[in-house]
């Protein structure tokens, strides 16, 4: 029996904000997220360093929480120069396609330049940005269980041969070929 910790779920994920209250207001506008509480301290209490800050808590949903921590005394926030800006990104579920276009068009309403859907194979997502440069997608499900399934039963071969080579190794045939509606 493994002394692993059973993990619960996810508490919250946090990223930085270069302004709190405008973060608050994006995130209620443009993705419907109540602003549940905050936290000002001037020392942080883990490492009793003075530096102060302002950490909020965004409801993202399904008992999911998305906080942000503005930093005023910090040098201005970046994000790391050798990371595409498509790979580091938050994920947040829709039920389904109809929910994912409709969020589409009201985040293009806010002034938000949207990407896409994006067939996935088990999934269509849509890509944009928050005012802080963190890209975000919204995804809908689209797998059934028999794709799923093939994909887990691919995923250690999968990784091996990505192990081993770098390159993009034999996956489901039907992953990244949209079906065409007759």
């Amino acid at each position: 029996m493994s002394d692993a910790p059973k993990l619960g779920g996810i508490h919250h994920v946090a990223y930085r904000c270069k302004d709190a209250g405008a973060t608050v207001e994006w995130y209620a506008r443009v993705l419907g997220m109540d602003y549940v509480t905050a936290f000002a301290e001037d020392k942080v209490p883990s490492t009793g360093e003075d530096d102060p800050y302002m950490h909020i808590f965004l409801d993202a949903g399904g008992g999911n929480v998305l906080a942000f921590f503005e930093l005023p005394n910090q040098p201005e926030m970046g994000r790391d120069a050798n990371t595409p800006a498509w790979v580091q990104h938050i994920a947040f579920n829709v039920p389904d396609e109809a929910a994912l276009l409709a969020a589409k068009a009201h985040i293009e309403r806010q002034g938000v330049e949207v990407l896409g859907p994006t067939y996935h194979g088990i999934f269509r997502s849509i890509y944009f940005f928050d005012p802080n440069g963190h890209r975000l997608e919204l995804a809908c499900n689209i797998g059934t269980p028999e794709q799923h399934a093939e994909l887990k039963t691919l995923a250690p071969d999968m990784l091996e041969e990505w192990s081993r080579t770098k390159r993009a190794p034999r996956q489901a045939a039907w992953l990244h070929t949209e079906p065409t509606s007759d």
